[in-house]
């Protein structure tokens, strides 16, 4: 991983001079296993990718090793997962995320890039859980992954934010360095410096909330989220009485807030919500179904 938006030329040469002045030769690329020639035949060229190479819409960086695995422990991946990488670039991220026993894949729009990921992923011995495929990132179906990597400039990460925030309720989302705008990250994390390089150290997770937006009904009232992202507010009406949430929030399809005394927390599956209200001590269930 990885590869940076170009939006205009000037911004490519701002955002490249700080890294290639800081990183070394061994953050360029992941060696690709070397062929004999046959006899008589002269070698092939290898392809080797250079920091700063224009591709479809992006130049490409490499994501540190120790960034990496930064940014997978922080997705709490496991051989359960299903990971994709967006602008996978040499495949180093997809590589390890096989390597931890994720069914993992890469979308890379460079097809030297990906050759050069299939033969590095053969010779770690992952290639049966690393796939590399030549595709859009745009136009890649994600409706499978449970975690999504990116290294993506901010504008990048904002054209695709609708489409991950559609994605199942607990999808864990990590970028390296770069924001989503306005959705706040659930965790930051910085990894170590390695490989010569102090730039694009810093990882942040977003764990993809379910989407609570409107009326619900349930014993206790009729209840109105607003929701921004994974906050929310709103107020439970009850006869007519209103009553103010406090300490809204969404982890995933986990769900928690106060009104009037009372400690909510439920699970949300679609247009239901099911858990417990707690007051004075006691415990009760809870249910809520969304009118509109």
């Amino acid at each position: 991983m990885k590869s940076l938006c170009s939006i205009t030329f000037a911004t490519r040469c701002v955002l490249l001079a700080g890294t290639l002045a800081v990183a070394s030769p061994a953050a360029h690329a992941q060696p690709a296993p070397s062929t004999k020639p046959a006899p008589g035949k002269p070698a092939a060229t290898e392809y080797k990718p250079e920091v700063g190479q224009e591709g479809k819409d992006v130049v490409w960086v490499p994501t540190s090793q120790a960034l990496v695995n930064k940014m997978l422990d922080m997705a709490k991946l496991t051989a359960a997962d299903i990971h994709y990488d967006l602008g996978s670039g040499d495949g180093r991220t997809v590589i390890t995320a096989a390597k931890r026993g994720a069914r993992a894949y890469g979308i890379e729009y460079n097809p030297a890039m990906v050759e050069l990921s299939m033969r590095a992923a053969a010779k770690e011995g992952v290639a049966e859980r690393a796939t590399f495929a030549k595709a859009d990132l745009f136009e890649t179906d994600l409706s499978r992954a449970t975690v999504v990597t990116l290294f993506l400039l901010p504008d990048i990460n904002l054209k695709l934010r609708p489409k991950i925030l559609d994605l199942k309720p607990g999808t864990r989302i990590v970028s390296n360095t770069f924001t989503m705008g306005e959705w706040e990250a659930d965790e930051t994390g910085t990894a170590s410096s390695d490989e010569g390089s102090s730039y694009y150290r810093t990882a942040l997770l977003w764990i993809v909330p379910a989407k609570v937006d409107g009326v619900w009904k349930s014993a206790q009232g009729d209840i109105t989220f607003k929701q921004e992202f994974q906050k929310f507010g709103g107020s439970i009406n009850v006869g007519g009485a209103l009553t103010w949430m406090t300490a809204g929030k969404l982890r995933g399809d986990r769900i928690t807030f106060s009104a009037g005394g009372t400690q909510y927390s439920g699970t949300v599956a679609g247009d239901t919500i099911t858990g417990t209200a707690v007051s004075g001590g006691t415990s009760r269930e809870w249910l809520a179904t969304r009118s509109k």
